[in-house]
């Protein structure tokens, strides 16, 4: 039973490493703000982390549409 309580527990780790990394990486990314994989998860963030993600696409897109989760009520502007 405590060997499939570690197995688990290492498992949950690893996905959450591998999650917040490829979050990560989309919002440090330079080249498009609209990876379908990279909205998802930071749409999905809770809301500060959310919120500090999209204020890090919008310093380096900030000429460009939001991505969905940054976007204003009329979806043209960034929140």
């Amino acid at each position: 039973m405590r060997k499939l309580f570690r197995l688990l527990l290492v498992v949950a780790l690893a996905v959450v490493v591998f999650t917040g990394f490829r979050w990560y990486r989309y919002v440090s990314n330079t080249d498009s703000p609209y990876d379908e994989i990279g909205i998802t998860l930071n749409n999905a963030m809770p809301g500060p982390i959310n919120s500090w993600g999209c204020a890090k696409l919008k310093t380096t897109f900030a000429g460009s549409l939001p991505p969905l989760g940054c976007a204003a009520a009329d979806a043209t502007q960034w929140k």
